[in-house]
């Protein structure tokens, strides 16, 4: 019996042996393709588009998001999902029977080891998007990094609005009119700040964003964003900022 369970034990540890580089080999190969994104782009979507509700995403036809991605918010929260290089068809959609959303296809060359945000915005019926190549940089000090996107909605004609901050006693961003993003800019990071969203030009408080704070060497994304005559509820005027990398 002692013999039997010799056998046993040493073929079991021949086994092992045995398979151990295998189970080694695929292992690293399989890390090796997940973490390779030389030839992947990234992109990261913002649902600004008023009264949007059951959004998702997809790419060539493949779902991406695992859950609703719902008005003012991101996916992924920071950073973005993958797909590869090339020319990708990607669908935003309200996937309810009874929608009267736009649905929204960006059809273009994404290019390797890219980084990309989609910005939707409008109303349902008339959702736009605007895709930019973000300039991935990372500071070389202290500071942050940050960018304004005015996504702000109106029937009628709207005035550019400043972003003043409390702390630099001065605007960040000036004239900036709807549907447009700016640029990256260094900011002073682990430093509580009041941004004032102004209309250009004037001290007509539009909205107050109290204690943005940002973390060093990293990037985010301010939204102004909701109805321009709405003051209160969902839809109101309101200025947020989200991690972007």
């Amino acid at each position: 019996m002692k013999t039997k369970q010799i056998y046993q034990t040493l073929f079991l540890a021949l086994l092992t042996i045995v398979l151990l580089p295998a189970c080694k080999k695929t292992i690293e190969k399989k890390l090796t393709e997940q973490y390779n994104l030389s030839q992947k782009a990234t992109i990261q979507v913002y649902n600004g588009t008023i009264n949007s509700a059951k959004n998702y995403v997809y790419a060539d036809n493949k779902p991406v998001t695992g859950s609703i991605l719902a008005y003012g918010s991101a996916f992924p929260a920071s950073y973005g999902f993958t797909v590869d290089a090339g020319t990708v068809s990607v669908l935003i959609k309200d996937t309810s029977s009874t929608t009267t959303q736009t649905p929204l296809t960006i059809s273009q060359f994404w290019a390797p080891n890219a980084f990309y945000s989609v910005f939707t915005y409008d109303t349902i019926t008339a959702a736009k998007q605007k895709t930019v190549l973000n300039d991935i940089e990372v500071p070389d000090d202290t500071t942050a990094r940050l960018r304004f996107v005015n996504l702000i909605h109106s029937k009628t004609a709207i005035p550019s609005v400043d972003i003043f901050s409390i702390k630099r006693n001065g605007n960040v961003f000036t004239s900036i009119p709807t549907g447009t993003v700016t640029g990256f800019l260094r900011y002073a990071a682990e430093l509580s700040d009041t941004l004032l969203v102004r209309e250009t030009g004037t001290t007509n408080l539009l909205f107050q964003l109290n204690g943005l704070n940002l973390a060093r060497k990293r990037s985010y994304t301010l939204v102004f964003r909701g109805r321009y005559q709405s003051t209160s509820g969902t839809l109101a005027r309101t200025l947020t900022s989200f991690l972007t990398y």
